[in-house]
């Protein structure tokens, strides 16, 4: 027979036991950290570059995200996501990183909200106009999709909608979703970093140094070092991470080459934009313009690595706009902007840390490229054009007032073609077996060497456009005749943080996170069903469980009073 007594006294030991060992798992957990993540694609796992970076960093880092307020639900999962990240932040660098989230339209006063909001755009926050309609209503209002960094009284802005914009709005927000970790993490390490890296911009070539490049120069600076470099000068080119050769127009002479070529064989990086075929904007307004190659005299050196340059030019029917005369009407000239195949607008990139997830970029006068034989250097193909172009070989003819011609599509069906090429692995030298050119240093020679570069063929990728009545520098990209602009900085920035990163940060671009949609046609049929079964099912459930324990309970206290007797 069970004394009441000594099973209240056992239910008590149970207890205490019970207790005893929830504090023993808490301090064990204390001491041995860890988390889980049972998702499939690991969403919220933390890198470990990232977690590298995070737990030695020697300040604090506080994040203020521009995500508050009335927003939709794209936006408020943008946010709950940004919010999650930042949380994992600040668990693995030990509460180092602090977030708040923050309304811009908060501020008292409309005219603080516009300085407020104009010092955002300043800092690289730019804002997103969203058109919505709720109740019937047509609303508008301003979204701050970034964050604002700040690390040991450095400061920089971040944006944090970034995509694809020619994919649907849901494929655009889980691509922002997708880079999350790595755009903060990319700043908080530019930010933190004691040593920046030193990026050379070569001359001497006619290389692009003026206000045509200034975009791109200025948007370096924000991260890097840059200083322009002229090989008749300068002999110590290892000082640099990456050497940029941005579009030049003159020959490279044997000991410019071999100076490159030994840079590269010693780890340097190289960063290639470069034309096969001139083409001079002030003529292609005549109807006899051809565009003729350059003799740039590197040909064989590319070969050499593993890629050629061809000589022809692109034509794209998925394109950029160009003002066309197509007439006059009481003296004056009427012009009509159309889509010019010359001017490619891609879209297609290789599933790679430098293109993923990259919006539209605008190419102008590219040609195609292939591969050679080299052995032990790995190539990807990073840019295409579009399935519906094709390549016409030098001469080209290049007149603008072809546009006005009606273009067969069966004529555009021969791509995509690549356009960039990634190259990495062990180079071999240009002079392996050949005579080193005259009053060079051969001390130090190498016949290979591990690197990595990147070629593409079009030098204006790199170049933006100049406000012709002001003078100002338009940032890169930006396109006057669509009033767009193209993701040009980004990938370019990308590919020098490809070629400087040696801790791994831009692998994070390739994180992934699936979307899973509802299958509409289910919806559909089986609405009523799922309703009913969300309705009813939980008013089941609990009446079940209701059911159960009464059960449990009378066999109880029927056992007690058995045994009492």
């Amino acid at each position: 027979m069970v004394k009441w007594s000594q099973r209240k006294w056992s239910d008590v030991l149970w207890l205490a036991n019970g207790l005893v060992l929830a504090v023993v798992l808490n301090q064990l957990a204390s001491l041995y950290f860890f988390r889980l993540d049972l998702t499939e694609e690991k969403r919220y796992s933390i890198k470990a570059q990232t977690k590298e970076l995070l737990q030695g960093l020697d300040d604090d880092v506080y994040v203020e995200v521009f995500l508050e307020g009335d927003l939709n639900s794209g936006f408020r999962r943008l946010r709950k996501a940004i919010r999650e990240t930042l949380e994992e932040f600040r668990i693995y660098s030990n509460n180092k990183v602090h977030y708040t989230f923050t309304n811009p339209s908060t501020a008292a006063g409309k005219k603080a909200q516009q300085e407020f909001m104009a010092s955002l755009s300043a800092k690289g926050i730019q804002p997103m106009n969203v058109i919505e309609n709720k109740d019937g209503k047509r609303t508008e209002k301003l979204v701050f999709p970034g964050a604002l960094v700040s690390y040991g009284g450095a400061e920089t802005g971040v944006m944090l909608l970034k995509g694809n914009r020619t994919q649907s709005s849901q494929e655009v927000l889980n691509q922002s979703v997708e880079g999350i970790e790595f755009e903060i993490a990319n700043a908080i390490h530019k930010l933190s970093a004691t040593r920046r890296k030193q990026i050379g911009w070569m001359t001497g070539h006619g290389e692009g140094e003026g206000p045509t490049t200034a975009g791109i120069r200025s948007a370096l600076l924000d991260s890097y070092d840059v200083r322009m470099v002229s090989l008749d000068e300068e002999s110590r080119l290892n000082k640099y991470d990456v050497l940029i050769l941005a579009k030049p127009t003159r020959a490279f002479s044997e000991r410019h080459k071999y100076l490159l070529d030994q840079y590269l064989l010693h780890g340097g990086k190289l960063l290639w934009f470069v034309d096969e075929l001139e083409v001079n904007m002030d003529s292609v307004s005549t109807d006899n313009y051809f565009a003729i190659p350059y003799k740039l005299n590197i040909e064989d050196q590319l070969f050499r690595y593993g890629v050629r340059i061809n000589m022809d030019l692109v034509q794209d029917r998925v394109s950029l706009l160009s003002p066309v005369v197509t007439g006059s009407l009481n003296g004056q000239p009427q012009i009509t902007t159309m889509e010019w195949p010359l001017f490619p607008m891609v879209n297609q990139y290789a599933d790679h840390p430098v293109t993923r997830n990259l919006d539209a970029i605008a190419l102008h006068f590219a040609s195609s490229m292939d591969t050679v034989k080299a052995p032990g250097v790995k190539r990807t193909p990073l840019i295409f054009s579009s399935p519906y172009s094709r390549k016409t070989a030098a001469p080209v003819k290049v007149s603008i007032n072809d546009l006005r011609k009606e273009m067969k599509p069966e004529n555009f069906q021969s791509g995509p073609y690549v356009m960039g090429y990634l190259l990495e692995g062990k180079f071999t030298s240009l002079y392996r077996n050949r005579f080193l050119p005259e009053g060079v240093d051969s001390a130090g020679f190498r016949k290979e060497g591990e690197s990595r570069m990147i070629v593409v063929s079009d030098g204006d990728l790199v170049r933006n456009e100049v406000n012709p009545r002001t003078g100002q520098t338009q940032e890169l990209g930006f396109d006057s005749y669509s009033g767009r602009t193209f993701a040009n900085k980004d990938l370019v920035m990308n590919m020098v943080d490809w070629l400087a990163d040696d801790t791994g940060l831009i692998n994070l671009r390739v994180k992934e996170v699936k979307i899973r949609p509802l299958d509409k046609e289910k919806i559909t049929t089986q609405k009523s069903t799922w309703q009913l079964l969300n309705v009813a099912g939980p008013v089941l459930v609990i009446i079940l469980l209701g059911w159960v324990k009464a059960w449990i309970r009378r066999k109880v206290y029927t056992q007690f009073e058995v045994s009492e007797r």
